[in-house]
């Protein structure tokens, strides 16, 4: 890919930027919807109604915020030339994890679909603290580059 020039590569960072916002946004709320829907009879409205909001969020807004991020944020570590900063190595574990969260919350919605959870509400709560380290660890390494 050739460099970005000067206001193509602002549009590409603003819409990693949207991106993330919309995909962080998601990667926060569903956890939370999965401790409501945890603690709510299998079977009920209720229920049903959780899994019709978890399953448009998950394949309407995350997913494809998650693979804008990924594309943008491609475009512009090749852009910049950065591949080569220890940076951007660590953002990259830590991106990969965030998209390994991704990845179990989905499993997560299959399960819930199925009437098949077995995850308390409880762990939905505490599952929900990862990734937000995880982007502290991400926009520390972004803004600062400590290495």
């Amino acid at each position: 890919m050739s460099a970005l020039a000067g206001q193509a590569y602002l549009w590409v960072k603003a819409i990693h930027i949207f991106a993330v916002i919309a995909w962080m946004a998601g990667i926060f709320y569903l956890p939370r919807l999965f401790v409501y829907h945890a603690d709510t009879a299998r079977g009920t409205e209720k229920s049903e109604t959780f899994k019709v909001m978890e399953r448009r969020l998950y394949a309407a807004i995350m997913t494809p915020a998650m693979i804008a991020t990924w594309l943008a944020g491609i475009a512009l570590a090749t852009s910049g030339h950065f591949w080569a900063d220890h940076w951007l190595m660590a953002k990259l574990v830590l991106v990969i994890a965030l998209t390994a969260f991704h990845l179990w919350l989905g499993a997560r919605i299959r399960d819930f679909a199925t009437d098949s959870n077995r995850l308390s509400a409880r762990t939905y709560r505490m599952a929900n603290e990862l990734p937000t380290l995880l982007l502290i660890g991400i926009v520390i390494l972004v803004v600062v580059k400590p290495f």
